[in-house]
């Protein structure tokens, strides 16, 4: 097929684009924590002022997976994200402000909201259904690449030359990234593949979340990742908070360590993912992610510090670097035909946000209470959550 040759000219800037938008995901975010605790914040309200944020991202996502579904100009919304990032970026380095730093994340997380639904609409108009699996896994792999070098080169900038450089990079990235997204000849995304069409396009939208309630598959699998990101969300940033805290590790490049180290893993486990995927499905392959959490948890109570890094964060890789693969594969999968791929992508993350959102701000809290090692095993507990309800409904899931 001709999308799917890598010597293709459309391919490679989406492979480059996949490369340069890891800021666009992941941004800042990593390194706000410490950035912020080092000017004399408490873990509560830092985890607040990113709650604030993530909450901002879960309202926006479900209707920007429909206006990109309308939408004749898919590359729009990886312009707009882009545009985010170099904002959030320069409004944090102005002002440490409580509401300067929340608006901040409000921009990072319309960020965020955006490019997923954005670049799998992109790829689903570029590579068809058929080749969506195949395509979507190397876009996975060139992702974490670009998180795994730019959080390399953060913690080298921010160690030589302190925060300032570790958000140029984040803006400079998503610079970047739109120059990628222009390069993709607007003709080589087919719309009606891109939302997964195969009906009438003058037929009335469904609702966002009556597509999740009458679509068992799609509300299993947004309700376990929900649970599994109310736990997931928070562990590295406190972790990294909790070695800081302890005088164990420079902030930056410890930060920027246990980025590394994930994404490095995540490069292999997305291909790994496609492969098994392109086997059997992606019910498995989800349910694997959820095993690594709780383990996680129980690591991060006892080992603390450069010891447990190395571990907890190939964990960390192994599961989330599955689900890159496997989430975005089951909706495509779930409702091809319907037209509404990215409407229902947007619904899924909408409901995962509504876990990842609350996050910061339960850990936060719950460390500032309790301490770090408990607050670990908590959230290490909803990975068991996840997996409970992934296997009670299995039926509901498993063809995809």
């Amino acid at each position: 097929m001709a999308s799917r040759s890598p010597t293709s000219p459309r391919i490679w800037p989406l492979f480059a684009l996949n490369f340069f938008m890891a800021d666009m995901q992941s941004g800042i975010g990593p390194f706000v924590g410490v950035f912020l605790q080092e000017r004399g914040w408490a873990s509560g309200l830092i985890g607040t002022a990113m709650t604030i944020g993530n909450v901002a991202g879960m309202l926006i996502t479900t209707p920007i997976g429909g206006f990109i579904d309308a939408s004749r100009n898919k590359r729009l919304w990886v312009v707009i994200p882009g545009i985010c990032v170099v904002l959030a970026s320069g409004i944090i380095l102005i002002s440490q402000n409580f509401w300067a730093v929340t608006f901040s994340q409000v921009a990072q997380s319309l960020a965020s909201a955006a490019i997923v639904p954005a670049v799998t609409g992109i790829t689903l108009g570029i590579a068809k259904q058929k080749g969506f699996n195949a395509l979507n896994g190397r876009n996975q792999a060139y992702n974490h690449a670009g998180n795994m070098v730019g959080a390399a080169l953060s913690g080298y900038l921010g160690y030589k030359f302190g925060y300032v450089a570790v958000f140029a990079l984040a803006a400079v990235f998503g610079a970047i990234a739109i120059a990628c997204v222009l390069m993709i000849p607007a003709k080589a995304i087919d719309d009606r593949a891109a939302r997964g069409s195969k009906e009438d396009d003058s037929k009335a939208p469904p609702d966002a979340m009556t597509m999740l309630l009458k679509h068992r598959a799609l509300l299993v699998l947004a309700l376990t990742l929900a649970l599994f990101h109310l736990g997931n969300a928070a562990i590295v940033p406190l972790y990294g908070l909790a070695a800081v805290a302890e005088g164990q590790a420079n902030g930056p490049s410890f930060v920027a360590t246990t980025v590394v180290i994930a994404q490095g893993v995540m490069i292999v486990t997305s291909l790994i993912a496609m492969k098994a995927a392109s086997k059997r499905n992606y019910w498995p392959v989800i349910l694997v992610s959820f095993m690594f959490l709780p383990v996680r948890g129980v690591l991060a109570f006892f080992v603390t510090g450069w010891w447990g890094v190395v571990p907890m964060q190939v964990l960390d890789g192994i599961g989330t670097g599955l689900q890159t693969v496997a989430v975005p594969g089951t909706v495509a999968r779930s409702l091809n035909g319907t037209g509404r791929i990215n409407l229902g992508q947007g619904a899924v993350i909408t409901v995962q946000g509504i876990g990842a959102s609350l996050s910061p701000a339960l850990g936060g809290w719950i460390a500032q209470w309790i301490g770090y090692g408990p607050t670990f095993l908590l959230l290490g507990g909803f990975g068991l959550a996840s997996i409970a309800l992934w296997l009670a409904f299995a039926a509901a899931v498993k063809e995809y």
